[in-house]
């Protein structure tokens, strides 16, 4: 049997390593392991109880919550029966719940706990095709009535039965699957409108992961963490792909509260983390040394000194190593990494020679959901965090569109495994010939090495003609321990100019030893003494950057972005044009000159409660004398 398809990858890996461990979760405190024997046997129960329920070819099936191994596992059995998986981000808001499930057709949903369906119930009404909820969780359901409710215990008791009563019915349903059918339907980042659903078959997943793999292996002997939202084709890749082609041992997390401390439990040998994740840890260690005795940051200056003049030079420091470095890694769970990487967006090159020089192997990764994710990456041996290193085979083809005389031009690209368009969409205007235009400018260095600088359409241009790019300039920014998210501004304005959201945990720290009292995140963001703090970050950013770049004025802003304001992607990115928009009135009087901005607004949570913002922000400028 060709294992082309997830479900046949399962089937293998039972039948020729059935006692090994293929995944562990941490529940109450211990860690669980599951062999791949009783993977299979779970994933099959699962599959046959979707199948007694009615559930076949063409259907789509939904699942939300946390990651989980019984994610993994229903997303499996909803291919071994020829349905389609639709993940969706388990903080994802009642409406895009509902626009996702009725696009997509979903007639049942894997949930995991009383959040998740309570979600569903609240908007199943609207959702005529919806037949079935099936939850893992059972707490708190009992107040439920609704007849398409269904605890996951019973799916499984079902599924055993139809096991019992022909037990060679799974196997025939696994073997008559075919890889080039569509299995996965993936949301897309949605950085300008609603995401779309890319059509991706289980065999072009199979054979990128083969290739990637080839370019970094992986064995089954090492082990990865899980905490990357699963519905992002990248965790897509490791968890599924990773784990069914190399064997990875795969490891979920108790809580998203103890990533941290359950991630440096296992100290897995490789890791993915989004730029903004980076960023965090970056900032958090940043923020410990700040409350670390004077000796402490002593040593810690020194060892960051060393590391990165080492750095410069290509080579690693053993002094910072003994005297920082060491600790350091143990203590972020670091310790026994071969390969690390990060993907989704660009992270900066402050963040990135900060773990570099730590002795992370660190590399950049770069791709699109519909070229089955990341693409080009770093070899081991030449890492340039200006780059996204160089194809990962010589299937991916790369050019440079219509590049100007830098060079610099649209990113396009084409390999055999890429998706087989939107669902629902007649025509993919991004494709052309085979090709898959990215929207983002780029371009080749003298090693051939591929340069990525930011969305075209983002890329911006003062009154003044001077180009440049945000995104370069606000991952600067967010490499301060203190600055959570900047949004950069300029485009046809006579000066750069920024909206800064603050870091609060850190901030909150460094006010309280200030002894400066404050109540919410707005009262400290309008506290004169951090917009002082945050005026000299950013006058340190200006020192790097040429003088048509510097940021003018900046203002910190009265509540964080966030993605249930559809002001962030659910993967992080910025929303620029919902920037734009929703703050227009602040940054048209920044423009204007006015030296103080009066706010009165409603700030709406995700339980629904509301509260109403009256605060004055101040327009700062770290140009000032």
């Amino acid at each position: 049997m060709s294992a082309d398809t997830l479900p046949k990858l399962l089937a293998r890996n039972a039948a020729e390593h059935g006692g090994e461990t293929a995944m562990r979760e941490k529940r109450l405190g211990i860690w669980t392991a599951l062999s791949w024997g009783e993977v299979q046997a779970r994933t099959r129960q699962m599959a046959l109880g979707l199948h007694v329920m009615g559930v076949g070819a063409g259907d789509v099936v939904g699942l939300i919550g946390d990651n989980r191994p019984d994610w993994v596992m229903g997303e499996i059995a909803a291919h071994a029966i020829g349905a389609r998986s639709l993940g969706l981000y388990r903080d994802v808001l009642e409406d895009e719940v509902h626009y996702l499930l009725d696009f997509a057709a979903a007639t049942v949903v894997l949930a995991e706990d009383e959040e998740q369906v309570d979600k569903l119930l609240n908007v199943a009404d609207r959702l005529p095709l919806l037949r079935h909820i099936i939850y893992g969780d059972p707490r708190g359901m009992r107040k439920y009535e609704d007849a398409r409710l269904r605890p996951l215990s019973d799916l499984l008791a079902e599924g055993a039965a139809a096991h019992a009563a022909d037990p060679g019915h799974y196997a025939r349903l696994v073997a008559a699957g075919n890889g080039e059918d569509i299995a996965i339907l993936c949301t897309t980042s949605g950085t300008t409108a609603r995401p779309k659903l890319a059509l991706l078959p289980a065999g072009c997943l199979v054979r990128h992961v083969e290739m990637y793999l080839r370019f970094d292996p992986r064995g089954a002997e090492e082990d990865y963490v899980s905490v990357l939202p699963l519905p992002w084709i990248m965790e897509q890749i490791y968890v599924l792909g990773f784990w069914l082609v190399s064997r990875m041992r795969v490891n979920f997390v108790e809580e998203p509260e103890t990533m941290m401390a359950d991630f440096r439990e296992i100290g897995p040998h490789f890791v993915l983390f989004a730029p903004r994740v980076w960023e965090s840890l970056a900032a958090e260690v940043r923020a410990r040394v700040m409350d670390a005795s004077p000796m402490k940051r002593w040593l810690f200056d020194l060892g960051m000194r060393l590391g990165l003049a080492a750095l410069a030079k290509g080579k690693r420091s053993w002094l910072a190593d003994v005297l920082l470095f060491r600790a350091l890694r143990d203590r972020l769970g670091f310790s026994r990494l071969r390969s690390a990487a990060t993907g989704g967006a660009a992270l900066g090159p402050e963040t990135f020679r900060f773990f570099q020089a730590m002795g992370v192997p660190l590399r950049q990764l770069y791709g699109q959901t519909e070229l089955l994710g990341a693409y080009t990456l770093h070899r081991a041996d030449a890492v340039n965090f200006d780059t996204v290193g160089v194809p990962m085979g010589p299937e991916v083809e790369l050019r440079i569109e219509d590049p100007d005389r830098n060079g610099v031009g649209e990113i396009v690209t084409r390999h055999p495994n890429m998706f087989r368009g939107y669902l629902n969409v007649a025509e993919t205007p991004d494709m052309r010939d085979g090709w898959m235009y990215t929207g983002d400018a780029g371009y080749f260095d003298k090693t051939r090495q591929l340069v990525v600088i930011d969305r075209i359409k983002d890329i911006a241009t003062t009154s003044g003609g001077e180009r440049f790019s945000p995104q370069f300039i606000e991952n600067k920014l967010k490499f301060s321990p203190f600055v959570a998210e900047a949004v950069v501004l300029g485009d046809a304005r006579p000066h750069l100019a920024a909206l800064i959201c603050i870091r609060f945990q850190i901030v909150g720290k460094w006010a309280e030893r200030q002894r400066i009292a404050f109540t919410t995140y707005s009262d400290l963001a309008s506290r004169p003494e951090v917009l002082a703090l945050l005026r000299e970050e950013v006058v340190k950013v200006n020192a790097t950057l040429p003088e048509p770049q510097r940021i003018r004025d900046f203002v910190l802003l009265y509540k964080e972005l966030d993605a249930d304001d559809d002001e962030l992607t659910r993967t992080r990115k910025v929303r620029r044009g919902v920037i734009n928009q929703k703050y227009g009135q602040i940054i048209d009087a920044i423009y204007r000159g006015d030296a103080a901005i009066p706010v009165d607004t409603v700030i709406q949570f995700q339980d629904g409660t509301t509260q109403r913002v009256r605060t004055s922000l101040t327009v700062a400028s770290p140009l000032a004398a």
